[in-house]
């Protein structure tokens, strides 16, 4: 691996293919592109305008925007200019954002616009060391007049065309700065969502961004490459989708980013994408969409349906057990393809080849029933700690229900009680100012403990679950994984989001989370008003009824000491403006907090 820096790999993919395909973004209903070529000098210029307007080596810059190309383009110019990149979620309210720049020391500020910028009005006299506000979007006069006197301003149409001078004046800076970089500079921060407590900021080298790269691509083997394309939608401001937007630079395909998770359907129909990087509640929202289409579907289609569903597990069960379907079987199967499964397939462009899951556990049913679509999902696992993934299922061999095999350099063991421990080049190097957290973080040997359970399977594939601080020991002593019960009950047809409880009680129960979407289709029919609020509809005796059956169904795959006896619905939506992380992960502290009350009355 020669390649230790992104501003290396830069400079290597645009040897490689310089007209090749590179950054997608959707104009007036089509894809517009830029080849490697226009990309790498775009970044260039972008780098030398930073420059000029005091971005010095090793400063702190932060970027505070939805996902972009112009959020990937900062990215590349501040980290192939010898800073270092602060990404922080747009979701994040003043007090927030305020703390990971004064914790981080950021000197320059990428922001989107007005609304972005105006969290941070009240809170600018904390941020001392802020020295340059950067707007995607121009800002407003009335905006910019709250921190003219205090802070630089620049627009990002501007730096562009200013980085055209400053290439014509300064041609070898840009290479030179590259070639004086050092895989152990510093080429981010990545503050940590913070299901509980402050975030920590883990500082990425430029040599473990390099190192996770180079992991992916020879854990492929050559299956990607320059003629795949990528519709990019995480947030950037997330691990995963950071290194969405980066594996251009190690495959060569073009990554197009999509207008915003609102668009991204007819996003799909119009990219067609054949490789995309997703979250388990991406598919999960899929999933639930299929089937309350098919709810509400005449009866002749409902059972088409079933009996698809049906000749695709008998097909694959044949297939994963090493056995050649029968020749009823495969006919059977080609005719649910034709029949009922091609329109799933078509609703995602229908040209994708391979999902990649992260972030969080994908239920298997899910994995399993979009596999029936000829949607094969590669489920991986990965931390911010380790640069996002560490491991991924085989393109050759998929098993649900687990994450795959360690990638490239990444080597596994497990701690006396589980907890799976990681060693690998890409892998943080420290949570920033906060060495004990750091020390924490690592066995005395240099193992970094994940927090997280789990163990190799017969066949070598990672098995993870749960979070070592979510186990759960009932008060008869058994160790309960809720990770896996949560997992069951949302794939059930209504349940959204699921929180077990019982650490220390007697019996299992949980809060539920639902979505009046779910239920539109069947309101009339139950005698509900569609003008019912989600609060209503958690008090309806009918809806309670059928969380109840989805339970119910649920329990039916678990132990008796892992069932759930008692449950209550919560009266909202789970959101990141309440009890979801911008990363869609439960704050599992703040829903036990919230709902307290009506906890202890399950138990009482």
């Amino acid at each position: 691996m020669k390649e230790k820096t992104i501003g290396q790999l830069l400079l290597k993919r645009l040897q490689l293919t310089p007209h090749a395909d590179a950054l997608g973004w959707i104009e007036a209903q089509e894809v517009k592109s830029m080849n490697f070529k226009a990309y790498a000098q775009a970044i260039e210029q972008l780098a030398l305008a930073l420059h000029k307007h005091g971005m010095a080596v090793g400063d702190r810059v932060a970027i505070l925007a939805q996902t972009s190309k112009d959020w990937h383009l900062c990215d590349l110019a501040v980290m192939c200019g010898r800073a270092a990149v602060v990404p922080v979620y747009p979701s994040y309210l003043g007090p927030e954002v305020t703390y990971i720049l004064r914790h981080s020391g950021a000197s320059v500020l990428v922001v989107e616009n007005d609304a972005q910028m105006e969290k941070l009005v009240p809170h600018l006299a904390e941020l001392g060391e802020l020295k340059l506000i950067v707007g995607l979007s121009d800002l407003g006069e009335e905006t910019k007049k709250k921190f003219r006197n205090q802070i630089s301003y620049a627009n990002y149409r501007d730096l562009l065309r200013e980085g055209q001078d400053e290439l014509r004046a300064h041609p070898d800076f840009f290479r030179e700065g590259i070639r004086q970089q050092r895989p152990e500079d510093v080429a981010s921060i990545i503050y940590t969502s913070g299901t509980t407590g402050e975030p920590k900021g883990a500082v990425i080298t430029h040599n473990a961004f390099a190192t996770m790269l180079h992991n992916v691509h020879s854990f492929i083997k050559g299956a990607f490459g320059p003629e795949d394309r990528t519709l990019t939608f995480l947030p950037l401001s997330h691990v995963l989708g950071r290194c969405d937007s980066l594996l251009p630079l190690v495959f060569g395909w073009q990554s197009v980013y999509a207008e915003g998770l609102e668009k991204l359907t007819e996003n799909l129909q119009l990219v067609r994408p054949t490789i995309m990087l997703a979250v388990p509640r991406v598919f999960e929202k899929i999933y639930a969409k299929i089937f309350e289409g098919v709810e509400a579907a005449p009866l002749w289609k409902q059972q088409a349906f079933k009996i698809g569903v049906q000749a695709a597990k008998a097909y694959f069960e044949k297939i994963d057990s090493d056995r050649s379907p029968g020749a009823g079987e495969l006919l059977a199967y080609k005719a649910a393809q034709r029949v009922v499964f091609n329109q799933i397939y078509q609703r995602f462009g229908g040209k994708v080849r391979y999902f990649v899951s992260g972030g969080a556990p994908l239920a298997p049913e899910i994995i399993s029933f979009l596999r029936y679509a000829n949607l094969t999902v590669l489920e991986g696992y990965g931390l911010t700690e380790t640069v996002a993934p560490c491991s991924l299922n085989p393109l050759s061999r998929q098993v649900a229900g687990t994450v795959g095999r360690p990638m490239g350099d990444v080597e596994f063991r497990f701690a006396d009680d589980g907890e799976i421990l990681i060693k690998s080049e890409a892998m943080f190097r420290e949570y920033y100012q906060n060495p004990q957290a750091t020390a924490e973080a690592f066995t005395e040997d240099g193992w970094f403990r994940s927090g997280d359970i789990g163990h190799f399977t017969l066949e070598g594939y990672l098995k993870i679950t749960d979070r070592k601080k979510d186990i759960i020991i009932t008060s008869g002593g058994k160790n309960v994984a809720p990770q896996k019960i949560e997992n069951l009950l949302k794939a059930q047809k209504h349940i959204t989001q699921a929180v077990v409880i019982g650490d220390k009680r007697k019996f299992l129960t949980a809060v539920i989370a639902i979505e009046k979407e779910r239920f539109l289709p069947k309101l009339e029919a139950l005698g509900i008003s569609p003008e019912f609020s989600v609060a209503e509809l958690a008090r309806h005796e009918k809806i309670r009824e059928l969380i109840q059956a989805d339970i119910d169904a649920a329990n039916q795959s678990l132990a008796q000491y892992e069932s759930i006896k008692k449950f209550i619905i919560a009266p909202e939506e789970f959101g990141t403006g309440n009890f979801l992380t911008p990363s869609l992960k439960i704050r599992r502290k703040v829903v036990l907090q919230h709902f307290a009350d009506q906890i202890e009355a399950m138990y009482q």
